[in-house]
């Protein structure tokens, strides 16, 4: 008989727990977990310098999941600069056909390694989306003015 793996098993449980989080970072959004390794565009710090994001778009923890109407509040993403490094080169090249004129040009995007140290989500924030969603709204007046 086979054999099938059940879905109980410990690295697939571990393997859902894990925590995630969408952030905003120089006009991109990015999905973040904890313990891992990112190449952002160059920011402006030193290496073992810690930062913050603050402009997060949705955060699971565990079984939660809470999305920012446009940002979470009180969710932050903990970052540390590891190292600042170019990228890999492109090669652009523009021709404009019969005219005998070509630019070739090469391009190394300039990078910063973050490793993310945390994703907090502080508990004042997940009691506001529920009062806001458990609110009742009025019904309209049906009253006609003669």
């Amino acid at each position: 008989m086979a054999t099938t793996k059940s879905s109980n098993s410990p690295k697939s449980s571990a393997k859902d727990d894990n925590s995630f989080a969408i952030a905003e970072t120089s006009g991109k959004q990015v999905l973040f977990e904890v313990n891992r390794y990112y190449d952002l565009d160059r920011i402006n710090a030193k290496e073992k310098d810690k930062i913050t994001l603050e402009n997060v778009l949705l955060v699971k923890e565990k079984d939660k999941i809470s999305i920012g109407q446009p940002y979470v509040k009180n969710a932050k993403i903990e970052l540390e600069v590891v190292s600042h490094k170019r990228d890999k080169k492109i090669i652009v090249y523009k021709m404009r056909p019969k005219k005998k004129t070509r630019r070739k040009m090469g391009h190394r995007q300039e990078l910063t390694r973050v490793m993310v140290k945390s994703i907090k989500l502080t508990k004042g924030s997940t009691k506001t989306t529920v009062a806001k969603a458990s609110s009742k709204k009025e019904p309209p007046s049906t009253s006609k003015k003669s």
